[in-house]
């Protein structure tokens, strides 16, 4: 039996799909955090450009992938799916477990999936400067990655404790010519205003987010780009659910189960599909999150 299921990049996805289609109710309104009233495309201008807001709010089905994006996705896409032999053996169990793994991307992980198309639509719109956030750096990494092939200059806010336990993953992102800034920084009013209040601050996700925020509004050269939770980000990465399905049935198998892990949602709607959930044969599709993961407890 083969332990992995590889495709030919012929079969590599042409389109993303859009769970949004497929919902049984529109998604509650995003609602701005000055006004309370629901998010417009012109309250995004200031932070992504239109072929993303146009992402974020539609509700098509597929999206198509623009060549340029395909051609850099072939850089490891296909992403291989295994056979999990040796876990099913240590777990005594008769249950065949497969996995997929999109650890083979240069960034090490399936962030590039979201990165790569930020930075090409960002590019195609004349923008010259990205900024972002980063905790453990994974998504730091996957922009300052994609930022390099689009001659798109990156500035990664990384949550200071990271910043200071993390030095490889820092170094990763300046070699692909990104600048990495342990936040709360001097760099912005908001950091400064932090470290004023608490001088050791070890910094936060949402500290990091609205540095990178403030940057970008303050600059019309300047956007930002996020790794998670955005519905273009999840759209991104429904490549991985895609592949899955072809690799499932070159196995001859199909899922009863299907697990992912959840923090902001990008990974575990990558694997999400709507054949994947409305297929009567698979019994369950269980998110697997931290004991304290803030976006989905409280928001």
């Amino acid at each position: 039996m083969p332990t992995k299921y590889l495709l030919d990049e012929s079969q590599m996805p042409r389109a993303w799909y859009n769970i949004q289609a497929d919902l049984p109710e529109p998604l509650p309104p995003v609602l701005h955090p000055g006004t309370h009233q629901p998010v417009t495309a012109s309250d995004l201008d200031p932070l992504f450009t239109p072929a993303l807001i146009e992402q974020e709010m539609t509700t098509e089905r597929e999206v198509d992938i623009p060549e340029p994006v395909r051609d850099v996705y072939k850089l490891w896409r296909p992403a291989p799916l295994y056979r999990a032999y040796g876990l099913e053996k240590a777990l005594g169990t008769p249950a065949k477990i497969y996995y997929k793994y999109e650890g083979v991307s240069p960034a090490g992980s399936h962030k590039p999936n979201s990165a790569i198309p930020q930075a090409f639509y960002n590019k195609e719109a004349g923008v010259k400067r990205l900024t972002t956030e980063t905790g453990a750096g994974q998504w730091g990494t996957s922009l300052s990655f994609a930022g390099s092939l689009f001659d798109l200059d990156v500035t990664v806010f990384q949550v200071s404790v990271s910043f200071q336990q993390k030095p490889y993953r820092r170094a990763v992102m300046e070699t692909y010519g990104a600048r990495c800034i342990a936040s709360p920084s001097e760099l912005t009013e908001f950091g400064r205003r932090v470290l004023a209040e608490t001088p050791d601050h070890t910094g936060s996700l949402g500290i990091a987010i609205s540095e990178a925020v403030e940057l970008a509004v303050k600059d019309p050269d300047t956007k930002y780009a996020l790794g998670s939770v955005l519905n273009h980000v999840l759209l991104h990465q429904s490549v991985i659910g895609i592949e899955s399905m072809q690799q499932m049935e070159m196995a001859g198998d199909w899922p009863d189960v299907i697990v992912g892990c959840t923090g902001g949602g990008s990974n575990f709607a990558g694997i999400c599909q709507r054949r994947f959930k409305t297929d009567p044969l698979i019994g369950d599709i269980v998110g697997l999150k931290l004991t304290h993961p803030w976006r989905l407890i409280v928001g």
